[in-house]
């Protein structure tokens, strides 16, 4: 039995059909051979995400509630400063993103960036990153699942909140299930909601600090260097408030990832790479700027309630906290969704590369890949029982394994992308086109090499950075073993 490509009635070539040999027979002397053809298992995924589709998930998919809760952390650790972290981590996305859409235009592929860094780096370093992404992804699962969990069981005490977890993890899972289409919907206006509440936050703060808005008086000024100074802890926690920061906007890659399941890839990345990245980067300083201008950074409610809840409280919004914690339960049912898409898919790329187990690569009739869905959401759901049964110590240290993988992936893009250009994509003619390249590419490789050595350096983010790398370095070498054990079964 083998598989061959086959012609349909209209002379197009379809790959993926099984042909059996059954036999001979013959009349007289001559014989024929007669050919049964069968359905081979699916091993395509679905081209059914619209351009609003992913226009919206390249929007809104590194929208978390790490900007509305976490970016109060940043803030109390910069100071006023922290806008200075958001401004370089916007840049290095900005730049990140469109090496990354270079090679995705060129090459559309779920498994993105990993497919890429095996091509250009070797095949233990798509390994390497597609294994830490996928593992990054099926540890935040949990802490989205549990945040899911609070703001639903604050509003239904009599439900015990790990029910909640296992609930809005198993409707997220059935919608991953159904159709890639129907993960697209659900997740565009998922990124609706988060992107209008944006807007009206930043049009709110900015009527306050133009006094519009009656019986509310800021001192921007005062908020923003009265209080020790713009940098009042200096100017080394920046780059601990960019892991914050790098950490929330990790996301932003999964719209190369998800329009490799459009109808038309290439075009598709093009349109969200232009877009993309000014658009994000204006809700965030957008929203940064607000945040710092109208509090003082030292104001223990933006770590105690969250940044997004304290400004509007300080505006005098009524029903804040409902409002908030409403965002919140989207943008944390949002992150679920698309981690939980974003590994299937990269677990699937692995399986397709040899990298995985065989089984993650079928698709079922709508083009998903269901073992691979089910694998990332069984993980997930070890995660929530780690999280709830084990000690709290447990799970942190498997969390810290992933503090810096941005950082890590932006790096990994950014190699491929070096050596890409050089290697595959010198003579192509290219829809976008990294700028300055070279340059700017090694200034990014440059740029993040310098932010791991000041986390290194300092005490606060060293551990993190230390167990990524450390994990990162273990993946390398079992990718390396797996490829050196394959070239020599294949020898053989």
């Amino acid at each position: 039995m083998h598989d061959t490509p086959q012609a349909n009635r209209r002379g197009e070539t379809v790959v993926g059909v099984r042909t059996m040999d059954i036999g001979s027979y013959g009349m007289g002397d001559g014989s024929r051979r007669e050919t049964r053809v069968e359905p081979a298992r699916k091993e395509t995924l679905a081209h059914s995400l619209k351009q609003r589709h992913v226009v919206m998930l390249s929007i809104g998919g590194s929208i978390g509630a790490g900007l509305f809760v976490g970016s109060g952390h940043a803030i109390a650790e910069a100071g006023p400063a922290a806008i200075v972290a958001y401004v370089l981590a916007s840049l290095l996305v900005v730049l990140v993103m469109r090496m990354l859409g270079e090679m995705a235009c060129a090459m559309p592929d779920s498994g993105s960036f990993s497919t890429y860094a095996g091509k250009a780096i070797g095949p233990w370093a798509g390994f390497m990153i597609g294994w830490m992404y996928w593992w990054f992804w099926v540890l935040v699962l949990p802490i989205e699942a549990t945040a899911a969990a609070n703001i639903l069981n604050s509003w239904f005490p009599q439900i015990e909140m790990w029910k909640f977890c296992l609930a809005v993890t198993f409707l997220l899972t059935v919608a991953n299930l159904a159709s890639v289409k129907h993960y697209g919907e659900l997740e565009f206006w998922f990124s609706v909601v988060k992107v209008t509440a944006i807007v009206i936050f930043i049009a709110c703060g900015a009527a306050a600090l133009v006094g519009l808005i009656p019986h509310v008086h800021v001192n921007a000024p005062a908020n923003l260097f009265g209080h020790g100074g713009f940098a009042p802890n200096g100017w080394a926690p920046i780059a601990g408030a960019m892991l914050t920061t790098m950490f929330t906007f990790l996301g932003t890659e999964v719209v190369t990832i998800a329009a490799a399941e459009s109808k038309d890839p290439a075009r598709e990345i093009s349109r969200a790479i232009t877009s993309v990245v000014w658009r994000i980067s204006l809700f965030y300083i957008g929203s940064i700027g607000v945040i710092i201008s109208i509090l003082p950074w030292n104001d223990p409610a933006l770590t105690r309630i969250g940044s997004y809840q304290a400004v509007l409280q300080a505006l005098h919004v009524p029903y804040a906290k409902l409002m908030i914690d409403s965002l919140i339960l989207v943008a944390v049912c949002s992150c679920l969704n698309s981690g939980l898409y974003t590994a299937s898919r990269m677990i699937f790329s692995l399986g397709a590369r040899g990298q995985a187990p065989s089984v993650l690569t079928y698709t079922n009739r709508a083009g998903v890949p269901v073992f691979a869905v089910l694998a990332s959401t069984l993980a997930a759901f070890a995660g929530v029982a780690a999280n709830y049964l084990a000690p709290s110590y447990v799970f942190e240290v498997l969390l810290s394994t992933t503090g810096s993988i941005a950082l890590l992936v932006y790096m990994v893009i950014a190699v491929s992308q070096l050596r890409m250009r050089a290697r595959f994509l010198a003579q192509e003619k290219l829809k976008v086109r990294m700028w300055l390249h070279p340059f700017l590419g090694l200034f990014v490789v440059l740029l993040i090499i310098g932010a791991l050595a000041v986390m290194v350096s300092g005490r606060t983010h060293r551990g993190e950075v230390v167990a990524t790398l450390g994990l990162s370095a273990l993946l390398a070498c079992i990718g390396a073993l797996q490829r050196k054990r394959r070239a020599g079964v294949s020898l053989k």
